[in-house]
């Protein structure tokens, strides 16, 4: 029960009636205060508090009022004689319940197991299940430690039944496989994908660096697990989340774990981590295949680019007239090409500078294919057949037929070499060119007598199914992103039509829809114009650049850092002097509890909460950094060692469970804030930053802007500096669906309906998703000099006078979105749910080829939304102000990275994505944590007057918890966990978290090995 009340709670909940008066006549003293107090805790918490702390001290005194009785009486209460216990009795009789029984007990283990144990996997969740179950049927529940052992009753009930049964569905030659995977000799193997160590250990880990190598081994992978014959409907019957629960323990357990297991619960852990490793790789098999095409062509062209800028050297006198040519054009850019031009190059000149440009243009693409066919068949080539077998394709568009006879043609010619005889397909094969030959490859595949080249023909198939593959138009059975694209709309959206469209609170009627749309446009257009002819844009204007109409906007001035904001920054260091980064961690977990969301994949933990807590926040602090765990122990003063580090790392430390502790620290963060001084918190800011990673890792690719390989974290942060959701990604994933997923996945309480991006987070699409999924995508355009404004109907241009120079010869085609605004709205559904991801609807849509109809009304919708956008950010001064202090606050969270993820020069390191998420979710976890001390330590200033009295307007804007000079990161790390920081005012009770998507749940302690 919450210990703080107000005196309205109080009067609502505590106070006595009529019949509860009746009940006192015949009490006095402290058992007449006891009665009481014990009367009205039953009634709110049906259950009888375990001592006399539980009662809140306010609820004592105002009671003990009611009853006339001193307050000081409720410590002579006896809680163990003969009247506590005739209290208790005539109390569940006054409210109609009993005492739990042991048969009571044991058919509450039994619901348990067979109700909520396969779904949910949190055993404080199913506590709090028994309890109110025990208040639907009027029992009074059991004490919390006989809850704990009913709960682990039924757990234990319910895995043995699900053991069992998964073993029932596994044939005799099935178990054997599975005991051969962690047989002590299979390191002897030395046909193993990869080249040595045991095949378990190659299951569980993920592809290496980009190359042939590694295909191969994950097709070696995909056909070893294969050839385990699991039953395809394995766990079609259980949750996702209880699969994934033994999968996430099976993949912590070592060979010599499983062998001692006993046989149920080894064949169901190995069958589970190989049933959902088999999707996982087979997945990885597509994106290798997707990335290692484009690297065959990436490489090619770098090759010949350079043969072909040493040559350009070699031309004598060509630098030159180039060089006279662009000094005439900028020297007269208004004139015309008879007078400026002609005079440096003449006519002839300039045309064998064209032909020759021609012929270069053409040798260069002949030297491509070359070098193409070259790297192909000298090397590359080996990836086909395999590839070919380990993939089973389909496709639902007959558009995409030609691609699908191709692949069908490669695979019957697989078994017959490449000899001079046999470089051409047989002449009678009906070969589809069509749909899988570009134009520009035709020569080099078909000869002049019609015969089609097998080497290059390959090429150019694989290109195709590269292309239709990150479209999904050919999909992969048995992948999860890669899967057939129609499971990504949500199966109940015809029988649920009302309740999807109320959740995203849209129409369905799309006149309704398109009329409010149309009507925004039509507003926004009006304002921009009013807003020009009254010269109230804050500096835009309509001007011309190179004849062009161009719309002008002055760049926002810097704004400085209040004094009143530095001078209450060193306030804070006075009175707290520097706190060791450490510290902060330990403080923030003190106030939210954080750690008790990291439960352990083992079976069991024997290690003492107050132990394990202090373990928990020392390898957090050493990933949060990037320290390293064998840092943190040698310098430290803790009395820990590496090894127990490493275990805890190992059994507790995962990506569920880190996101479940952001969840409760962040929500704690907002229910500790002052709205008055923080606002509401639904404006949120995202963007990216780049960070190294090993070139082993397979999500290291090359950034192009920022000049290196790496990876991507995607942060999404709350106005006030608060981050509410982080995400890895490759260097070449869109930033449009990392936006759409942050909003949509955070799982905390706070809803966004104002994010704010860059160009690179926002595109036509994104306005329009944003639009259906109910928030306002508000960009910082660095392109909208040359924006062009989509006008809702032809012929209407008069009304808008003073924009017809940016005005588009197109109108919005409102017929398209009326068709297909059934489609939208189910891939508006399908993303909310969770059911598709973002970039892989975006992937979709975008790709090259013929345009989806869905998507060709989508970009309509979106051109009318960016559209009213563009007018409203021209037309407002203080709305372009409003996003770019808001794109600050992320940019200042991302200065932060660089000073508190300082360890191994800021690079995240591990060979694989888990360990590569790890570290970020262990860097958001302990800058959330400095936010939320650092919002602890200014309330705490600005509690009183004087400060409260100097703060300007200005100073309230700028106010921010995310600053670090009173903080030190460096140093040897210590830690008390007997030391506090000296607060004045009271942090807010923490509130439950929101409960998070499937996906996200904590993993579950599930049977298996000890500690």
């Amino acid at each position: 029960m919450r210990q703080e009340w107000e005196p309205e709670d109080l009067i609502e909940v505590w106070t006595l009636l009529e019949e509860d008066q009746e009940r006192l006549r015949n009490k006095s003293g402290a058992n007449r205060l006891g009665f009481a107090l014990l009367l009205k805790f039953f009634e709110v918490e049906a259950r009888f508090p375990e001592d006399a702390g539980e009662i809140p001290v306010p609820a004592v005194s105002y009671v003990a009022q009611q009853v006339r009785v001193p307050a000081e009486e409720w410590a002579a209460y006896d809680w163990s004689g003969r009247a506590i216990k005739r209290h208790r009795m005539e109390i569940r009789g006054a409210f109609g319940f009993r005492e739990c029984t042991k048969e009571d007990q044991t058919q509450l283990a039994e619901w348990l197991a067979v109700e909520l144990c396969g779904v949910e996997l949190n055993r404080d969740r199913l506590a709090e299940a028994v309890v109110a179950r025990c208040r639907k049927d009027r029992l009074e529940p059991p004490t919390p430690g006989r809850i704990a052992r009913l709960v682990g009753s039924a757990v234990s009930i319910f895995e043995e039944r699900f053991c069992a049964a998964t073993v029932g569905r596994l044939s005799a030659a099935t178990r054997s496989r599975l005991d051969d995977l962690i047989a002590e000799d299979a390191g002897a193997d030395a046909d193993s994908a990869g080249g040595g160590g045991t095949f378990f250990t190659e299951l569980k880990a993920d592809p290496g660096a980009l190359g042939l190598d590694s295909l191969l081994a994950e097709v070696n992978k995909l056909q070893r697990v294969r050839a385990l014959e699991l039953p395809p409907e394995l766990f079609g019957d259980v949750s996702g989340k209880l699969v994934a629960a033994w999968r996430a323990r099976a993949a912590k357990e070592y060979p010599s774990d499983l062998r001692a297991a006993a046989g149920p619960v080894r064949y169901t852990l190995l069958s589970a981590l190989c049933h959902v490793r088999e999707t996982e790789i087979t997945d990885s098999l597509v994106e290798l295949f997707i990335q290692l095409v484009q690297k065959i062509n990436t490489r090619a062209e770098k090759k010949v680019e350079g043969e072909f800028t040493k040559e350009l050297k070699r031309v004598r006198g060509k630098e030159g007239i180039l060089l006279r040519l662009a000094e005439a054009a900028v020297a007269e850019p208004g004139g015309t090409v008879r007078k400026v031009i002609y005079p440096v190059a003449g006519e002839s000149t300039l045309k064998a500078l064209a032909a020759e440009a021609a012929a270069n243009e053409a040798r260069y693409r002949a030297r491509v294919r070359t070098v193409l066919r070259s790297s192909y068949s000298g090397h590359w080539r080996r990836m086909l057949s395999p590839l070919l077998n380990a993939l089973e394709l389909k496709c639902n568009n007959t558009a995409y037929r030609p691609v699908m006879d191709a692949i069908d043609l490669l695979k019957r010619y697989l078994d017959q070499p490449i000899a001079k005889e046999g470089a051409f397909f047989d002449e009678a094969e009906k070969i589809p060119l069509a749909g899988v030959v570009r134009e520009e490859w035709r020569k080099a595949v078909v000869d002049e007598r019609g015969r089609v080249e097998r080497i290059p023909y390959e090429l150019c198939v694989l290109v195709a199914l590269r292309d239709a593959l990150r479209r999904r138009e050919i999909w992969v059975p048995g992948a999860n992103r890669w899967q057939n694209p129609e499971d990504d709309l949500p199966p109940d959206f015809e029988d649920n039509r009302d309740v999807h469209y109320d959740a995203i609170r849209q129409p369905q009627d799309p006149e309704k829809f398109i009329e409010a749309l149309e009507n925004r446009l039509r507003e926004a257009l009006t304002r921009f114009d009013t807003a020009l002819e009254l010269g109230t844009t804050g500096g835009v204007d309509i001007v011309k650049r190179h004849g062009e109409p161009w719309i002008k906007v002055l760049p926002l001035g810097k704004q400085e850092e209040p004094e009143n904001l530095v001078a209450l920054k060193a306030e804070i260091e006075r009175r707290w002097g520097t706190i060791d980064l450490i510290d902060i961690l330990k403080e923030a977990e003190f106030a939210t509890g954080f750690t008790g969301e990291f439960t352990s994949v083992a079976s069991r933990e024997a290690v003492p909460k107050a132990v394990l807590r202090r373990r928990l926040l020392l390898v957090l602090f050493a990933l949060g950094t990037n320290m390293g765990i064998k840092r943190v122990a040698v310098t430290g003063k803790h009395g820990e060692s590496e090894a127990v580090l490493r275990r805890v790392r190992h059994l507790f430390v995962n990506r569920t469970n880190l996101r479940a502790a952001l969840v409760r620290l962040v929500n704690a963060t907002f229910a500790a804030r002052d709205a008055a001084w923080w606002g509401e918190g639904t404006a949120c800011a995202s963007d990216s930053k780049k960070f190294g990673s090993w070139s082993s890792n397979f999500m290291t690719e090359w950034h192009q802007r920022y000049r290196g390989p790496g990876v991507m974290i995607y942060w999404h942060v709350e106005k006030k500096s608060l981050c509410v959701y982080s995400q890895l990604k490759s260097c070449s994933a869109s930033e449009v669906a990392a936006m759409i997923e942050g909003v949509l996945r955070h799982c905390t309480d706070v809803e966004i309906d104002r994010q704010y991006t860059d160009t690179h987070g926002a595109s036509i699409v994104g306005f329009a998703f944003a639009h259906m999924l109910g928030f306002n995508l508000l960009p910082r355009l660095k392109n909208v000099g040359s924006a062009r404004l989509y006008r809702p109907a032809a012929g209407q241009d008069e009304k808008w006078p003073n924009l017809a120079p940016v005005l588009s010869t197109k109108t919005i085609d409102w017929d398209l979105i009326r068709q297909q605004y059934d489609q939208i709205v189910k891939y508006t559904t399908a993303l909310r749910l969770g059911t598709a991801e973002a970039e892989q609807v975006l992937r979709r849509f975008t790709r090259g080829g013929p345009k989806h109809p869905t998507y060709r009304a989508i970009e309509e919708l979106g051109r009318a939304v960016r559209t009213a956008f563009i007018c409203d950010y021209l037309a407002d001064a203080e709305l372009r102000r409003e996003i770019n202090d808001g794109l600050q606050v992320v940019e200042n969270w991302n200065s932060a990275n660089h000073d508190l993820f300082y360890g191994k020069d800021g690079d995240l390191t591990g060979s694989d994505k888990e360990s590569q998420e790890v570290s970020m979710l262990a860097l958001h976890l302990l800058q959330s944590a400095l936010v939320h001390v650092n919002t602890l330590l200014l309330q705490d200033i600005l509690s009183e007057e004087k400060w409260q009295n100097r703060l300007t307007d200005a100073d309230r804007r700028a106010l921010s918890p995310l600053f670090w000079t009173h903080v030190n990161p460096y140093g040897r790390f210590e830690l008390d966990m007997n030391s506090h920081l000296a607060l004045a005012a009271v942090a807010s009770m923490v509130p439950d978290p929101r409960a998070a998507p499937e996906t996200q749940s904590p993993e579950p302690a599930v049977a298996g090995s000890a500690s």
